[in-house]
């Protein structure tokens, strides 16, 4: 069965650095989602966002921008920008599960909201000629929110809706609610993607099996945890290649040189590939002795020093 890979779009994680770097060591992904733009009701784009969506910062890779908002003007204001920079689709965000954005009406906390789903959506249509695609939860508070928002949603050409399978309460607590999301299929006109927990290729072909007519699958948290997995599944195979983590030395090294000219002192970069290290660690032999080394290590040289032993332990264990 033909299908289609998509790496969801992790804030702090997922911009054009990580992109490309995963694209030129690992392969396997054939579209990517841009983390969301946030304009905070301030008509501009920060640098950071204009950086992530620079098609020179981009020019192997398909791109997908997103937005967050519940504003119309803020999502029309989005929409011309992404244009003038030769992108026809705009992926509106309304899956995050964060507190400080769903208490705002965003994101997930938008999903029980079809009235300003449906506001935001006609002028979408009637005003631009963009094409919007959709990234969702189940819900809020429950997982039946979504199956309330599709008549707004059936109601325009949407490109695609994209399902991660929690509800925003959750957060990435808990498992999916697999019989929740296999309620959406059907349900909506649209054609739908799944998302959620695919984490290994064992992994990504149950969810193959459990719902055969999904041909669109996204991988979150699971790809920056190995970064190998896209391509391990594309090839059907669940053998890691001889030199495995000479591979991921050279993809670590590639990213780490990246952030480091991009953030100012050795907190920011401390902290950005600790977030990193938080997932890595998960491919690891022994996660928490790996991400405990890491934590430890208080300056970059040690940090540089930390990761070599680890590498090396993996690679006289291979």
């Amino acid at each position: 069965m033909s299908f289609t890979l998509l790496s969801s779009p992790l804030q702090g994680f997922t911009d054009f650095r990580f992109r490309n770097a995963q694209q030129k060591y690992f392969g396997g992904i054939d579209t990517f989602y841009a983390p969301y733009i946030r304009l905070n009701g301030k008509f501009k784009i920060k640098s950071s966002y204009q950086r992530d969506l620079d098609p020179e910062n981009n020019t192997s890779l398909t791109v997908i921008p997103q937005v967050i908002t519940n504003d119309a003007e803020e999502f029309l204001f989005v929409v011309k920008y992404i244009q003038s920079l030769g992108y026809k689709e705009l992926n509106w965000n309304l899956g995050c599960p964060y507190p400080m954005v769903t208490k705002s009406g965003m994101g997930s906390g938008l999903i029980c909201n079809p009235n300003r789903i449906d506001e935001i959506l006609h002028r979408a249509h009637n005003e631009t000629d963009v094409t919007v695609s959709m990234k969702m939860r189940l819900g809020y508070e429950t997982p039946e929110e979504i199956l309330h928002a599709f008549p707004t949603l059936d109601k325009y050409p949407l490109k695609s809706v994209a399902i991660h399978a929690r509800i925003g309460k959750q957060l990435y607590k808990g498992g999916v609610k697999l019989d929740a999301f296999e309620k959406c299929i059907g349900a909506t006109k649209h054609p739908l993607y799944y998302n959620g927990d695919i984490t290994s290729v064992a992994g990504f072909k149950a969810m193959q099996e459990r719902f055969p007519s999904i041909k669109h699958f996204l991988l979150g948290r699971g790809l920056i945890a190995d970064p190998f997995l896209p391509k391990m599944i594309k090839d059907n195979t669940t053998e890691y290649p001889k030199d495995r983590w000479t591979i991921f030395e050279a993809f670590h090294n590639e990213i780490y040189e990246q952030y480091d000219a991009a953030l100012s002192g050795p907190t920011p970069i401390k902290m950005k590939m600790l977030g990193f290290w938080e997932f890595f660690s998960n491919s690891f032999s022994n996660p928490q002795k790996t991400y405990k080394k890491i934590k430890k290590a208080s300056n970059q040289k040690k940090y540089q020093a930390a990761v070599r032993e680890i590498l090396d332990s993996e690679k006289s264990i291979s």
